[in-house]
């Protein structure tokens, strides 16, 4: 499957400012036994000045507003809600039907090849998401290649098939200046060699102009697509709303992937796109990595700019970047306490993958708080301590990776001269994941426990087939083992 979750990098995080402002919001609200319609109007004031500071176009805000007041004065109370939860969750529903209700799937054709053509303007970000979204189609199965349309930027075909070797995909060439022939010739390339998924790289403007839209119309018109993605920059704000209006206007646009959604702490963009243009956005796109796009999920997004979380993403993501027998290899060990600092390496390698701890905090519900802790701390598992830990680690022998007990005050020596760093670096990695190894040894005697009265019959036999099935490695050993640096997360 296509990769459903979202990803918060580097500095600013998705949405940050809109969801700071929103929670603060109805933070004042829960402090309250009974609302009147007074509490209700100052809420939804300062949810409407928060969404006009994201960049939301006015009218949207003015109807949003709209919208949530009606339910909230007409609601009954939910019986298992207080009143402030109850106008949360209406606010939380009204979020998700303005950014489109559900996720919206990408069109496949049931007569091969399905023709997908990306479109938009220049320094958007189509090329880099045209191949992300070859890769993600590889990884469900599909057999995609990548046409190289555009003919007027110095080096656009050949970073094409940079991108195309990277994810394993082919580029369909021509050496010719006509972009619509070279999108009608890759359709009998498709056929030739079994591709049943044509993505067409189209050339950019940096404004929009009607040179470039007579060009689009044409490749339209001569392929029939049966997608047209816009791809649109989200650090643009609300000028990305009316170039999204502007393209579906010429072309009648399918869907949007919205690009650079990590760098987008306000979130205009997505927030308005589907109210202002009934284009749904069916991708967002996450730094310059040459990853699987990511399928965009509004009733997930609206669950964090709320503070809920986003657990199933969390689950996902996991599922999708860490190896299932490699962790239940690790499972076995921390039961068996036979965990050793070569398995925290691999560990360490594999959580590396889910991307930034600031990422996992947001997605779990009552942990995004945690980040006004973090000013100044880098929370990327790419960080200079995270490599200074695996530098460690790769500079010890085999055997005293396997037994920390025989690293003694020589070797520690030779392990901190041998990766870079000082003997104090090496006692402090050894102390964390003692305490680290301490924590399992603790969690796993209590899980047995909990097991055991479980799976035990009205006889005191333990049922058969009831012994629980290994899951992932849970992240707690790893944030112990990050210790000092977070010290607050084991609090």
């Amino acid at each position: 499957m296509l990769r459903e979750i979202f990803i918060e990098k580097g500095g600013d995080t998705v949405f940050e400012d809109l969801s700071q402002n929103i929670q603060e919001a109805f933070r004042k609200l829960r402090g309250h036994g009974k609302l009147t319609d007074k509490d209700v109007d100052k809420a939804l004031k300062e949810v409407r000045m928060a969404l006009l500071s994201a960049d939301v176009n006015y009218k949207i805000v003015r109807q949003f507003e709209k919208s949530v007041k009606a339910r909230a004065v007409d609601t009954e109370i939910l019986s298992k809600l207080t009143p402030a939860q109850s106008v949360i969750k209406i606010v939380d529903e009204e979020l998700t039907a303005l950014m489109g209700g559900k996720a919206a799937k990408i069109n496949i054709s049931s007569h091969p090849p399905t023709i997908i053509l990306m479109v938009g303007l220049q320094g958007s970000g189509k090329t880099t998401s045209a191949g992300k979204l070859a890769l993600a189609l590889r990884k469900q199965g599909k057999r995609p290649a990548l046409v190289a349309a555009d003919i007027y930027r110095p080096a656009a075909i050949k970073q094409l098939q940079v991108v195309g070797e990277q994810v394993e995909v082919p580029v369909f060439t021509e050496d010719i200046q006509d972009a619509v022939q070279i999108a009608k010739d890759s359709l009998t390339y498709a056929n030739s060699h079994a591709k049943d998924v044509l993505i067409i790289d189209t050339a950019g403007r940096l404004q929009i102009d009607d040179r470039l839209m007579q060009e689009l119309k044409d490749i339209k018109a001569a392929v029939n697509p049966h997608e047209i993605l816009l791809v649109v920059d989200a650090m643009i704000g609300q000028e990305a709303v009316n170039v999204a209006e502007t393209f579906h206007n010429a072309l009648g646009v399918d869907g949007v992937v919205l690009t650079k959604l990590d760098g987008d702490a306000r979130g205009g963009a997505a927030l308005s796109i589907k109210a202002a243009t009934g284009c749904p956005i069916k991708f967002v796109g996450m730094g310059e990595k040459l990853e699987p796009l990511e399928v965009f999920h509004p009733d997930r997004m609206a669950s964090r700019i709320l503070g809920m979380g986003d657990v199933l993403s969390l689950i996902e993501k996991a599922q999708s970047t860490i190896d299932a027998k490699t962790a239940e290899k690790m499972v076995k060990k921390i039961k068996s306490d036979e965990f050793t600092l070569a398995d925290f390496l691999e560990q360490l390698q594999q959580v590396k993958k889910l991307g930034s701890l600031n990422d996992l905090l947001g997605m779990i519900p009552g942990l995004g708080g945690l980040k006004k802790k973090l000013v100044g701390v880098d929370l990327d598992l790419d960080g200079k301590e995270v490599k200074h830990m695996e530098a460690i680690i790769l500079s010890m022998t085999p055997k005293e990776r396997l037994d920390v007990s025989i690293i003694d005050a020589k070797r520690r020596k030779r392990i901190a001269l041998g990766s870079g760093t000082k003997v104090s670096d090496v006692n402090k990695l050894l102390k964390q994941f003692d305490e680290m190894r301490k924590m399992m040894r603790q969690m796993s005697v209590k899980a047995n426990s909990a097991t055991s009265k479980k799976t035990k019959g009205k006889k005191g036999k333990a049922k058969k087939g009831s012994a629980p099935k290994p899951k992932l490695p849970n992240l707690g050993g790893l944030l112990s083992g990050l210790g000092n640096k977070f010290p607050f997360i084991n609090k």
